[in-house]
């Protein structure tokens, strides 16, 4: 596949969050390409475009991360209203809150309303999640040990490609089983859920967890956008108001990774044994 082969789609509005710009594990070719075959009315950003705590131990940036931005306002000065709520990793840009950029508005949080006048809270999540609230220090700690799993994680997807299997994060699978076990997403969704049931929405959209879902909790419409490090996923509001989760990560594959050689994947193999 290439990227010719995939049609360019107009959306009422488009929902994406954790870019972690500033990082290496920022799938920014993914992206952009879903960017270059995708257009919409409103355009959300649900926090953490820019990864602040990586940048301030490594300086990370080339020019794709660049384009990424420019791509964004570039939409901006097109038309397309554009909101930008900051997260836990980009809080800095907090301190813009409520301030507007031409039509670029920063918000803390917001109300969307469908095309059927359905009311959903849109936040980044990040104040529901008690290790970021309460012990921040923690948090990073666990962001080191994310950054470890995504360059092993990086190292498998390269041997999966080589062999033709399909796309499979290790990243995503660890966190998910961690998680599980503690029940922390779960204990998340619950309590989002209860905030955007106390503000008379019928449903919520957010992010910070990197898991795209889609699903009735209750009696709300919980809707997570996911991320662009593993799952490659963005939430879309079709123009008749229904909304659908698209994952990029296979079209990632084809359009934005060069062929790998036998070499590589033996030296990625050979990275993982030493590793383990």
């Amino acid at each position: 596949m290439t990227n010719e082969d995939v049609p360019t789609r107009h959306y009422r509005a488009i929902f994406i969050s954790d870019v972690h710009l500033g990082t290496k594990r920022a799938q920014t070719a993914a992206l952009l390409d879903f960017l270059k075959h995708t257009s919409s009315d409103q355009f959300y950003i649900v926090g953490d475009l820019v990864d602040s705590w990586a940048l301030k131990k490594k300086w990370v940036w080339n020019q794709g991360h660049n384009d990424v931005i420019q791509k964004l306002l570039r939409r901006a000065r097109k038309g397309t209203k554009l909101i930008y709520i900051p997260g836990n990793h980009d809080e800095n840009f907090r301190d813009f809150v409520n301030l507007r950029f031409g039509r670029v508005a920063v918000l803390l949080e917001t109300i969307h309303i469908t095309a059927t006048g359905k009311k959903y809270l849109v936040l980044h999540g990040d104040k529901f999640d008690g290790v970021i609230y309460f012990t921040p220090w923690l948090s990073k700690l666990g962001d080191e040990a994310y950054e470890w799993a995504m360059w092993l994680s990086a190292g498998v997807s390269r041997v999966r490609r080589f062999f033709k299997m399909p796309y499979w994060s290790l990243s995503a699978y660890l966190k998910f089983k961690v998680k599980k076990a503690v029940e922390f997403l779960a204990r998340f969704e619950d309590i989002v859920v209860r905030e955007a049931e106390k503000r008379g929405c019928v449903g919520v959209i957010c992010g910070h967890v990197h898991t795209p879902s889609d699903r009735m909790i209750g009696n709300i419409h919980y809707l997570n956008d996911g991320d662009w490090v593993e799952s490659c996923s963005a939430l879309v509001e079709h123009m008749n108001g229904e909304f659908e989760i698209i994952h990029w990560h296979k079209v990632a594959e084809a359009v934005a990774e060069a062929p790998v050689t036998r070499a590589e994947a033996k030296a990625a193999v050979q990275e993982m044994l030493e590793l383990a």
